[in-house]
């Protein structure tokens, strides 16, 4: 369960830093709050695995300094769609811990993996992106 846990921190760790630049680059008010509240979210939950690893007496590799995007985001729309990367990444995270976890640790993951799935399908709405949700979250995408 520790790798797992790790994996999951390490994508927590990716989303707080792709909110960063994400941030910047949205219009309005409304998305701006959207990408920090779910900056924070991120945050919050990076620290809660970081406990639980302690916990564990469990490590896992530093976060790295910067990280390097899957693809330029210069404007409103690349920033819309690493959103969208990243909770899909982030639910992908999640959803690895559900067979290796129990009672209440097994209904946080799923409800991280499902958070994520959400916040993923609102910012592809705001993309205009369709479909607009994933048949299966967290599910790899071939």
């Amino acid at each position: 369960m520790t790798e797992q846990l790790a994996a999951a921190l390490a994508a927590e760790e990716a989303a707080i830093y792709a909110y960063g630049v994400i941030g910047v680059r949205l219009s309005g008010d409304d998305e701006v709050s959207r990408a920090r509240a779910a900056e924070q979210e991120h945050r919050s939950r990076r620290d809660i695995l970081v406990t639980r690893l302690d916990e564990l007496r469990a490590s896992s590799p530093p976060a790295p300094a910067a990280y390097e995007l899957p693809f330029e985001v210069t404007d409103r729309e690349g920033a819309l769609k690493l959103a969208v990367h990243v909770e899909d990444g982030v639910a992908q995270a999640w959803r690895v811990l559900l067979p290796v976890t129990e009672d209440a640790e097994r209904a946080d993951a799923l409800s991280h993996l499902t958070d994520s799935a959400v916040r993923a399908t609102r910012w592809r709405r705001l993309a205009e992106v369709t479909p607009l949700t994933m048949a299966f979250p967290g599910r790899p995408v071939p």
